[in-house]
């Protein structure tokens, strides 16, 4: 009965919200427009103004995935998207966050990141180890892509500073460094297919530089949210070999204390619209409900649970937030 007056209630708030013209803004907190998450976000936001009553929703472009958990617990943003390693060390707090837990939950993991590790072939690199001396951009500071490539490189043994000289630049600016030389190799925590990454394999011959089997094997061991993940040939124009590599799920979340019914709702009109997330970009395919179960790895909102049980998902335990 509770829950259904509550319902009732929330109706009608956002019923005489439209009525006097007012609307529930929501501010989706992406990445930087060299990446996937802005275009995807830009997807997403539109499908909940499109089809959740009362709400208006837009893309923000950020500094991405630890910028995007601050702006969220902080109530600057009411939803974003990020790296698992950097959302589950935010709800653990830990790495950048020690000591620190953050207020949110997941709507759900969207789809996998893949780690790649760029360059062009003037600068004759061709395997991880000759980065010694060279001149790497590690990403856009607060960004997945920084804290995936320096745990990557650190798990190799490579250390920025002393095993080569460290550039931190966003997606877009690492497309120009590299085509004018201004660094060897660049960084990206990304959906396959990123807008800078076809770019660059348009304008120059790009490399990518893959880990041998026993660099993937070391890296996923020594870091639990990074797994196995094979980068296919042709993929990129001119790369026509696979690449092993390590991939890690993308985390739609908000913050722990959204409504439940808004977060429902939210959650109901992306799945029941994700299709056309598809026609924006390859990685609104893998977008599904039972992805969200197989790899989201902090627990989900109630209100998102709340969609996934209705449609006859079981939500394991481990994805039900403490109460």
């Amino acid at each position: 009965m509770k829950l259904t007056r509550g319902l009732v209630v929330l109706a009608l708030l956002l019923a005489v919200g439209l009525a006097f013209g007012q609307v529930k803004r929501i501010s989706l907190a992406t990445g930087g427009t060299g990446g996937v998450y802005y275009p995807l976000g830009g997807g997403i936001a539109q499908i909940w103004t499109d089809y959740v009553q009362g709400v208006e929703a837009s893309a923000e472009v950020t500094g991405a995935s630890v910028e995007n958990v601050r702006l969220v617990a902080g109530g600057e943003a009411q939803a974003a998207l990020g790296t698992s390693g950097v959302v589950v060390q935010a709800y653990k707090g830990e790495g950048k966050f020690k000591g620190k837990p953050q207020p949110i939950l997941a709507i759900g993991a969207m789809y996998p990141n893949a780690w790649q590790f760029v360059t062009v072939a003037e600068t004759g690199i061709k395997k991880i180890a000759d980065i010694k001396g060279k001149r790497v951009s590690t990403g856009a500071p607060g960004s997945g892509t920084a804290v995936m490539t320096r745990a990557v490189l650190e798990t190799l043994g490579f250390k920025p500073g002393k095993d080569f000289k460290e550039f931190r630049l966003s997606f877009a600016e690492q497309v120009s460094a590299l085509k004018d030389g201004t660094i060897d190799v660049g960084s990206w925590s990304v959906g396959l297919g990123p807008g800078s990454l076809v770019d660059l394999a348009t304008t120059r011959q790009m490399v990518l530089i893959c880990m041998t089997p026993e660099e993937q094997a070391k890296v996923s061991a020594e870091n639990p949210y990074y797994k196995p993940f094979t980068i296919p040939a042709g993929t990129y124009k001119g790369v026509d070999y696979d690449c092993l590599t390590v991939g890690t799920p993308n985390v739609l979340f908000v913050n722990a204390d959204e409504d439940t019914e808004l977060v429902y709702q939210l959650t109901k009109a992306l799945f029941e619209h994700v299709d056309e997330l598809g026609q924006i970009h390859p990685a609104g395919k893998t977008i599904s409900p039972e992805y969200v179960l197989k790899a989201t790895l902090i627990p989900l909102h109630p209100g998102a649970i709340k969609y996934y049980e209705e449609i006859g998902l079981t939500v394991p335990d481990q994805l039900k937030p403490a109460k």
